[in-house]
């Protein structure tokens, strides 16, 4: 049975809709007498009645989507939003009826609802894949397959081919179609009191690895640092300015600034990587060694 706000709520839709189709319907020229006064002397009467007449279109489209489980006064709330929006970009001097153009926009307005509200998880975020949610059941009744359950494989790769969307967009829209959202905290049976989200991993690096990775950090910087130290001045400045910086410097503007060929300044940073090498591979062996001490 009804509660009281759901039979108000009936009636006025029901209120809504009788008087929206006892609206008089326009025919071209008035159509583009009323959008023109909208459009060019802003005129609200011309745009009101514009609006009205064609209130018909929101109520036929919302009897369209009435099957997604959403109310349907709130399907024709969408869609007067996507009338207005109409009225306010159709061009009168096109060669098109303002109720054709006003559908469209009806219709759009709807499905963007319909996919906002079907799922905390957002879909249909391409046209393709609009299409393929709009058209999954239909296409399904179409072509003989099950109407309900899981699709057979031929029903998947027939729906692929006539809506020319891949074979896996296929199987994910139908995944997430015919399963609702869940709570991650329902227990995933009477018997078994777990609840899902004690299932679900955390990829996330624990506390120690983060201390870890730090120390580690930490250790290698203060290794490289008694490593450059242990360079000349020459070969100091070149592994600064050509190793330790985003956009390193070329080997031509420090030759300019030592003073010496660009080939010599190869020749210095070759050897002072290889010094760099030696000093670091020996830590890491000191470290070995005092590891293996303690054990």
């Amino acid at each position: 049975m009804l509660n009281i706000d759901d039979q108000d709520t009936r009636r006025a839709n029901m209120r809504y809709i009788r008087s929206s189709m006892k609206e008089p319907l326009l025919n071209r020229d008035v159509e583009k007498e009323l959008a023109i006064r909208w459009k060019e002397n802003n005129d609200e009467k011309a745009l009101h009645k514009l609006i009205c007449a064609y209130t018909r279109l929101v109520i036929t489209n919302a009897g369209k989507f009435k099957n997604y489980g959403l109310p349907i006064g709130d399907l024709m709330q969408e869609g007067n939003v996507g009338l207005m929006q109409a009225a306010a970009r159709f061009d009168p001097s096109r060669d098109i009826r303002f109720s054709t153009y006003a559908n469209w926009w009806i219709r759009s307005s709807m499905q963007d609802y319909v996919l906002r509200n079907w799922s905390i998880v957002r879909i249909g975020t391409t046209a393709a894949q609009k299409t393929l949610f709009f058209n999954l059941r239909r296409l399904r009744v179409k072509i003989n397959d099950a109407p309900s359950g899981a699709m057979t494989d031929k029903g998947r790769k027939d729906v692929a081919e006539q809506l020319h969307v891949p074979l896996r967009d296929v199987e994910v829209m139908e995944g997430r179609i015919g399963t609702g959202d869940q709570s991650l905290q329902i227990t995933i049976s009477d018997d078994f009191k777990s609840n899902f989200q004690d299932f679900i991993s955390d990829e996330r690096p624990t506390p120690d690895m983060v201390v870890e990775k730090r120390i580690d950090s930490n250790k290698c910087s203060k290794w490289l640092g008694e490593a450059i130290c242990k360079l000349n001045e020459r070969e100091q400045i070149i592994i600064q300015k050509r190793r330790m910086v985003e956009n390193g410097a070329s080997l031509e503007e420090l030759g300019k600034l030592l003073g010496i060929s660009k080939e010599r300044v190869r020749q210095l940073e070759c050897r002072a990587m290889d010094k760099l090498k030696k000093t670091l591979i020996c830590n890491v062996d000191n470290m070995k060694d005092l590891l293996l001490d303690n054990v």
